[in-house]
């Protein structure tokens, strides 16, 4: 039997982690975006900087943090809870942070590319920005024109890779869901 691993990205506030949820909620095995627990472990740490921008610029050592968001990406990518399920959905995938290292300027060596083309995705879905919807919170610290920015980023990096993005159209968390469904069973 085929596993089928499953990326849902896009720039921040766009429905991603609602539609992730629902996804779980509906008996999916689900992935949770990565980068909210070490951002809160950059937050706790007695030397870090205080986070008031994506922490990707605002952390002592940006090259460090988005080896940690690799890694944790690669790990939840080889999970072995994911073993047995045929779907596996990803909040975020492994091209992401070279999406926004691209974003940011920031340069990255080899071993963020080899991780780009050592482990693939089955299909992408990418989630467009949308200002309806569009909230900040204390792990969101993009603007919405940022988030236009982003979603370019991700688009750009994911298509260099050889993927073809699915863009998940507007509508409730349902509609959305069932649309991916639709596109993966």
């Amino acid at each position: 039997m085929t596993k089928h691993k499953i990326v849902i990205t896009g720039g921040p506030s766009t429905g991603k982690t609602s539609i992730i949820n629902k996804l779980e909620s509906d008996g999916f095995f689900c992935f949770p975006e990565f980068i909210r627990s070490i951002t809160q472990e950059v937050k706790l740490s007695n030397d870090a900087m205080e986070i008031t921008s994506n922490p990707i610029v605002s952390v002592d050592d940006p090259y460090d943090f988005n080896l940690q968001l690799l890694q944790g990406r690669i790990d939840q990518y080889q999970d072995p809870k994911a073993s047995d399920k045929q779907i596996s959905f990803y909040d975020r995938g492994i091209p992401d942070v070279l999406a926004y290292m691209d974003l940011f300027n920031q340069t990255y060596d080899e071993t963020f590319i080899d991780a780009c083309k050592s482990y693939r995705y089955n299909k992408i879905f990418i989630l467009p920005p949308w200002e309806d919807i569009y909230t900040s919170d204390e792990e969101r610290y993009e603007s919405f024109e940022e988030a236009k920015q982003i979603y370019l980023h991700l688009l750009n990096t994911y298509t260099k890779f050889g993927y073809n993005c699915i863009e998940v159209p507007f509508g409730n968390v349902k509609e959305r869901s069932t649309f991916i469904l639709e596109h993966v069973l």
